[in-house]
């Protein structure tokens, strides 16, 4: 079997690049279709679901089985705020780091660094990685 990426090499970039968009532009099709279809289904999905809910809260059932799967009616409570500046306060005032999500904001993290680059959190991991991106000749 030959090696596919030796004979890629000796292949002239523009005729690489135009497959490139091609398999992009394939790909961008069949992703849009699949995401089409998949969007009709959750929709469909979504009224069943709300269907049930409807029937459960109505009987005042918590879990019913069915001869195609038992169907369980749960609560779930989500809490946002609208006045970050208040709940940043509170936070801190109540030493309650714990309120918020483990992750850190990669482009403040980014400005940060450059604006002190000898100030490293501890522990902090950075990982760079290498992009190519094929884009339509300009005409």
């Amino acid at each position: 079997m030959p090696d596919e990426a030796n004979d890629l090499a000796v292949v002239p970039m523009d005729k690489l690049a135009k497959v490139y968009r091609k398999m992009a532009a394939r790909i961008q099709t069949l992703t849009s279709e699949y995401e089409n279809a998949v969007e009709e289904i959750k929709i469909q999905q979504e009224q069943i679901k709300n269907a049930l809910k409807d029937q459960m809260l109505a009987l005042g059932l918590a879990s019913v089985r069915t001869t195609e799967g038992t169907v369980t009616l749960s609560t779930k409570t989500r809490y946002n705020t609208q006045d970050w500046d208040a709940f940043k306060q509170f936070v801190i005032a109540n030493d309650a780091v714990d309120l918020l999500e483990k992750r850190i904001h990669q482009t403040n993290m980014a400005s940060f660094l450059e604006e002190n680059p000898g100030s490293v959190p501890p522990g902090l991991n950075s990982v760079q990685e290498y992009g190519v991106s094929v884009r339509k000749p300009t005409k």
